[in-house]
């Protein structure tokens, strides 16, 4: 997932659309559903948010590993919390990606702890 988070920081579009499948499908919820299949569709998604990137854009938060692939937690191309979670094939390309804000950080066991005291 470095090479995904690599290539939209560099703002490299044609990168960006090699790491997935040529059936790709990807369903962003960060805002009005949008749902974007294959790599021609893919590109006109991504085009403009690569275009227009903040300074903080796809810094990493967290990575975690599922039984179906892996999640991100990362910046958007506007700098907000965003959690995406991809499928990939057996090939190691991107079969389907899922959007959505990340959900509100909760504190961990430490702090509330420390809270209750």
């Amino acid at each position: 997932m470095v090479d995904w988070l690599d290539a939209c920081r560099n703002r490299d579009l044609a990168a960006l659309i090699e790491l997935y499948s040529d059936d790709a499908m990807l369903k962003c919820q960060c805002g009005e559903v949008k749902v974007s299949e294959g790599r021609a569709e893919l590109e006109s998604y991504w085009r403009p948010r690569l275009d227009a990137l903040a300074s903080d854009a796809f810094g990493l938060e967290e990575i975690t590993p599922t039984a179906e692939g892996v999640v991100l937690d990362y910046l958007s191309h506007e700098g907000k919390p965003v959690r995406i979670a991809f499928r990939f094939t057996a090939d190691g390309k991107i079969l389907r990606s899922d959007c959505q804000p990340a959900p509100a950080s909760l504190p961990d066991a430490a702090a509330v702890q420390d809270e209750a005291g």
